[in-house]
């Protein structure tokens, strides 16, 4: 939690504001900066509650922001809202969102989620739900695009996720984000920290769509290739239907007896359903437990050898990686050890795209379920040997060029997250030509939602170069 004391009598009460700074913020405990006065919310901006309409008004009509998109982003766009609601005029009206109003979710199932906010940086007509508190700026104190960034800060975020409220579901009020302190830097300040921010935001979209692009191109490249339909240069050979049970050994797991000391804790991975989820990765290089000789004797599961197949046969059916080490399963698993016909990673690609069929044939009354025997029925078509190995190393560099997208978009986002814990509290100052405390001035509003493009300072990591296709 960030602790926020302010001692300044000199300053009117209405404004709740220190203009000497003697403003903490535990957030590293850093001070804020001396010319960042602090304003609560309520005197920046008027607040509203969502429209709650007839479960028969959805799917059509209006578009509709609800929790899920004021969650997701700073700053939302008409393309980002998915819901439709039919409303009278009236009611549009009441519940508009105009370019620049701050939208909050006023309910979360965690007490870190609530409160979020996010800036409407669009003109399409939309409205809000009864679960979204509305924020329309009376002042032009705060910049808005900037403020999309401020609101989320660590300073603001703690003061409204200790606001929050509820033992199943944490809620906010008007009243309570009203009372929020807002820490305020010059116009121009604010303008320099919102574009660089906004110019980071610019690069993780385009990874975002970049990634998409190759992903997509990924899963119409497996369509093709993995059922014959494109063949690569220079393979002519017939391919064969085959059941999956003719061309590997299909093995159960199982789990050693909990209240054992002796069968935990030895050098045998021991993998479990959430051990393949927990990763995209292709492979499987190490699981949350291991096992000992003893506990894999005493439960029946197989030590299975490196390149084997686990292929969960449980609640997340159809999840598969290949093993990269020896390693024994639990009972939710039917896992695959090829024999000499088939590349294990051809047949591991194969078998992504059989997810559904796989979803299609389980049974069970407490909990779906595919059996061995209907695993073993799944028939693919196979190429000879050498074709399946071309297969699978295109497809193979195709991950590649996927994990190394994700690895950079993984490094974006966290540079994103360190500019703005530095930016947003003052430990690190863009060079501005004056650091003046902001007024409220009488001259024309600044543009609501586009923060100045030229710079004034600039943040290491990734440049944009080398995100095309």
């Amino acid at each position: 939690m960030v602790g926020l004391k302010i001692t300044d009598t000199a300053t009117p009460p209405r404004c709740m504001e220190s203009r000497t700074a003697a403003v903490t913020a535990s957030s590293g405990d850093a001070d804020l900066p001396p010319d960042w006065p602090l304003v609560p919310l309520g005197a920046l901006c008027s607040f509203g509650n969502g429209v709650n309409a007839d479960k028969s008004a959805y799917g059509k009509g209006t578009p509709f922001i609800n929790v899920l998109e004021v969650i997701t982003h700073t700053h939302l766009r008409a393309p980002h809202i998915p819901g439709r609601v039919r409303l009278p005029k009236s009611a549009r009206e009441a519940f508009a969102i105009r370019r620049g109003d701050i939208l909050f979710n006023r309910t979360s199932e965690t007490q870190n989620e609530v409160g979020l906010a996010a800036v409407y940086n669009d003109d399409e007509p939309v409205v809000f739900g009864g679960f979204v508190i509305r924020g329309r700026f009376t002042s032009t104190r705060l910049d808005l695009t900037y403020a999309g960034y401020a609101l989320r800060a660590p300073t603001v975020r703690s003061q409204i996720v200790s606001q929050g409220q509820g033992a199943i579901r944490a809620n906010i009020g008007q009243e309570n984000l009203k009372r929020v302190l807002v820490p305020i830097p010059s116009q121009t300040e604010q303008r320099a920290i919102a574009s660089v921010l906004s110019d980071v935001d610019e690069l993780i979209g385009s990874l975002e769509a970049l990634l998409a692009k190759k992903r997509a191109i990924k899963q119409a490249a497996m369509q093709e290739l993995l059922t014959g339909r494109t063949r690569l240069p220079g393979f002519r050979g017939k391919w064969e239907k085959r059941a999956i049970g003719e061309i590997s050994d299909i093995k159960n797991g199982g789990t050693p007896r909990t209240g054992v000391p002796s069968y935990w804790g030895g050098r045998i991975p021991w993998c479990v359903p959430t051990d393949i989820t927990a990763s995209q990765a292709k492979y499987l290089v190490a699981t949350k437990r291991n096992i000992t000789s003893k506990g894999l004797a005493s439960c029946g599961a197989t030590l299975l050898p490196a390149g084997a197949l686990l292929l969960c046969s449980r609640a997340t059916i159809g999840e598969v990686k290949i093993a990269s080490i020896p390693v024994a399963t639990n009972q939710g698993f039917k896992s695959l050890v090829c024999g000499e016909s088939v590349e294990y990673e051809f047949l591991y690609y194969r078998l992504l795209t059989l997810k559904e069929r796989m979803i299609d044939l389980a049974t069970g009354s407490t909990f779906l379920e595919i059996g061995k025997r209907d695993v073993a029925s799944l028939h693919i078509d196979l190429p000879p040997r050498p074709e399946q190995q071309a297969i699978a190393t295109v497809l193979s560099d195709m991950d590649d060029e996927i994990a190394a997208l994700e690895g950079r978009l993984d490094k974006t986002r966290a540079i994103k997250q360190g500019a703005m814990q530095q930016l947003l509290t003052g430990s690190i100052r863009l060079p501005l030509a004056d650091h003046g405390a902001p007024t409220d001035a009488a001259g024309p509003a600044p543009n609501p939602c586009r923060a100045s493009r030229g710079k004034t300072g600039t943040l290491a990591g990734p440049t944009a170069q080398g995100t095309g296709p």
